[in-house]
């Protein structure tokens, strides 16, 4: 079969050959139509995530295709080598669930694991509740700004969302966000602008898309010098690292503050869970006026798409 190949950490995929997998115990062979490329994907590829395999291997850890009946699923999690760019991969049966009849490929391919970060951190690690009030940090992204639209039909009562570019910023409030803080500021005048955020608008919740500086910031600003009555709690969920993988966090921060420090990723939550998070994202995508900009591309021209910056999420697509 065709699919794209990583032989070398260093080095984009090739589209080539590579050998069909047979099915497995439990398992369903998938007849790919489209699998996006997210950051996670291209962090595999390249042999910097903690869930990278060994080459020769197919990327891609999710996608849309068909089961031999015939019926449309969307798949995460195929037995390595075999990832998602592929005319054909093997997936534990368990690990497909339907798309809905209004939601394409693309789409489909596209917003499950942007909007599944947010969904599964909002609902399986936080347990947001009605009412209560999020802060996005790193809203502008494809994750961060599904995380706004997806915090409001979960019930947030209020979103503060952040980021750098000020013309990216001022189109989240379209998005419902309702408070925006521009990051773009020295440390001590972001640490006094979290500081006022938290506090003045009682934040229960925090996604993390950044880690790096801004998450420094930001957790400084949930601590204080110790008084009469206890910190706001505040449950902080580490999602993405875009900022940056590594930050400096004294001990103290913790011991004076009412942070509740947690992650949402592979690995804190199981595959069940963040397939029901990718559920309820389609079921959502009407009601909540869920959308990506995406852009599809024939898989074979996958080793020079790879390479290419893009605001809209690529996805790759085989006819079948």
């Amino acid at each position: 079969m065709k699919a794209a190949v990583v032989h070398d950490f260093s080095q984009p995929p090739r589209f080539a050959d590579f050998t069909e997998p047979e099915a497995g115990p439990g398992e369903r062979l998938v007849r790919v139509r489209a699998a996006a490329l997210s950051q996670l994907v291209r962090a595999q590829a390249s042999g910097r995530h903690y869930s990278s395999g060994s080459v020769p291997l197919i990327p891609g850890v999710d996608g849309v295709g068909l089961l031999e009946d015939g019926s449309r699923v969307y798949f995460a999690f195929p037995r390595a080598p075999f990832g998602a760019m592929a005319e054909i991969t093997a997936i534990p049966a368990e690990n497909c669930i339907p798309v809905p009849d209004g939601v394409d490929d693309v789409t489909a391919a596209a917003i499950a694991n942007p909007g599944m970060s947010s969904w599964a951190a909002l609902t399986e690690r936080a347990h947001l509740r009605a009412g209560e009030c999020v802060l996005v940090n790193g809203a502008t992204g494809a994750s961060g700004r599904l995380a706004i639209r997806i915090a409001k039909h979960l019930g947030a009562g209020r979103v503060i969302a952040t980021g750098r570019s000020m013309e990216r910023m001022a189109r989240l409030k379209a998005l419902g966000a309702d408070i925006l803080l521009p990051l773009d500021r020295e440390p001590d005048a972001l640490k006094k602008a979290f500081h006022e955020a938290i506090h003045g608008h009682k934040v229960d919740i925090v996604l993390d898309y950044l880690w790096g500086p801004p998450a420094e910031c930001l957790l400084a600003a949930a601590s204080s010098h110790g008084g009469r009555e206890a910190e706001p709690r505040i449950r902080y969920v580490q999602i993405g690292s875009s900022a940056g993988p590594v930050i400096n966090f004294p001990a103290a921060i913790l011991r004076s503050s009412g942070l509740e420090l947690t992650g949402s990723g592979l690995g804190s939550l199981s595959h069940a869970g963040l397939l029901r998070a990718v559920a309820g994202v389609f079921g959502a995508i009407a009601p909540a006026g869920l959308a990506i900009a995406t852009k599809a591309i024939p898989l074979q021209q996958a080793e020079t798409a790879w390479i290419v910056t893009s605001s809209d999420r690529l996805v790759f697509t085989l006819s079948q």
